[in-house]
């Protein structure tokens, strides 16, 4: 079967370049990833982390290091946001992080308003919820939020968000032809996000500089 002699061949597009590099660089790419997108979201973990679980059911990759890897990467990028929030407060951190590309104030004032209504449970909820995930760290440091309490509520959020999008790719991976759709199918879906994002930035942009005249 040429599906277990190279597990990423027929996977196209920017699917294809992401299970390539997992693929090169192993577990600890992934949690390489896992850190990258908590922080500055570059490709989404919707596309990485099933990826990796398929070819953890290929044989490339082991599962159990999968899934540790990426908990890992998902938590140190999330402590990183925290200490950012502790030591700049979260005007000045939210200032400075809302000029990267792709990326809005708004979205992190939305973060913001999320862990003022929910407290602590955000740190666990907001880790399931796209567009509060990687953002929710932040108001939790300028609170101070107690560092035990961050970590386990981070750890257990992105754990299970982990696993179950890892079980996903696993679950394909019996499954190739479906993989492939799956890879067609995701690029569009990645393209057609990163599109909408941009569009998005640039109309509240245009806003915002249109209401300061």
């Amino acid at each position: 079967m040429a599906g277990a002699a190279n597990p990423t061949e027929g996977l196209t597009g920017i699917v294809g370049v992401a299970a390539r590099a997992i693929d090169t660089l192993g577990e600890w790419g992934v949690g390489a990833f896992t850190l990258a997108e908590t922080v500055v979201p570059p490709v989404p973990s919707e596309v990485i982390l099933p990826l990796a679980g398929y070819l953890a059911k290929q044989g490339s990759l082991s599962l159990v290091f999968v899934f540790a890897t990426s908990t890992l990467g998902a938590y140190l990028g999330a402590l990183f946001l925290y200490w950012l929030g502790a030591k700049l407060g979260l005007e000045r951190s939210i200032r400075g992080l809302s000029k990267l590309p792709l990326v809005d104030r708004e979205d992190f004032e939305h973060a913001a308003t999320w862990f003022r209504r929910h407290g602590r449970s955000s740190i666990f909820f907001g880790r399931l919820l796209p567009g509060v995930r990687s953002l929710i760290s932040l108001p939790a440091g300028a609170a101070s939020m107690p560092i035990g309490t961050f970590t386990l509520f981070t750890l257990a959020g992105s754990g299970l968000w982990n696993a179950a999008l890892i079980g996903l790719g696993y679950a394909l991976g019996t499954q190739y032809r479906l993989i492939e759709e799956y890879s067609r199918f995701l690029n569009y879906a990645v393209y057609a996000a990163l599109a909408v994002a941009l569009a998005l930035l640039i109309v509240r942009r245009a806003r915002r500089a249109k209401a300061r005249r």
